[in-house]
């Protein structure tokens, strides 16, 4: 496990092919990135419950309250430019301290996708936003 905690802690942090974005509402910081699956080992993708697909992209999403990270409620859709939406579904996952939200949505060309994300901690009113990421199939 302490192979994905370092693979996230990448992901998130320090690989700038990812592109790593965080929305602030007052103390809650919502980091999250966009990446193709087939980018992952096939033991960390095991281990995370996650597929490996030349077309399957995954989500990762992380909260933190002043600094530390928290367990929020994360749900969500992406929409393709045709408005075609897939709804997404989060898999905690808790790693040393930490705690990662991950979901897989297919992509199965490259273009541009809206993620409509809704991030909730406690009994906190849920903070809402959107982005938009260009995804590129693994060829």
């Amino acid at each position: 496990m302490l192979r994905f905690a370092s693979l996230m802690l990448c992901l998130l942090f320090t690989l700038p092919a990812f592109a790593e974005r965080k929305e602030s509402f007052g103390d809650l910081d919502v980091h999250y990135s966009v990446f193709n699956s087939s980018f992952l080992q096939p033991d960390i993708a095991a281990a995370a419950g996650l597929t490996r697909s030349k077309t399957g992209g995954v989500l990762n999403v992380a909260a933190l309250k002043a600094g530390k990270n928290v367990a929020a409620k994360v749900s969500g859709q992406v929409k393709n430019l045709l408005g075609q939406s897939t709804e997404l579904t989060f898999k905690q996952v808790p790693e040393s301290g930490a705690v990662y939200y991950l979901a897989e949505f297919p992509m199965h060309e490259r273009e541009v996708l809206k993620f409509s994300l809704s991030v909730q901690v406690g009994d906190g009113a849920p903070n809402t936003f959107s982005f938009d990421q260009e995804v590129f199939p693994d060829e």
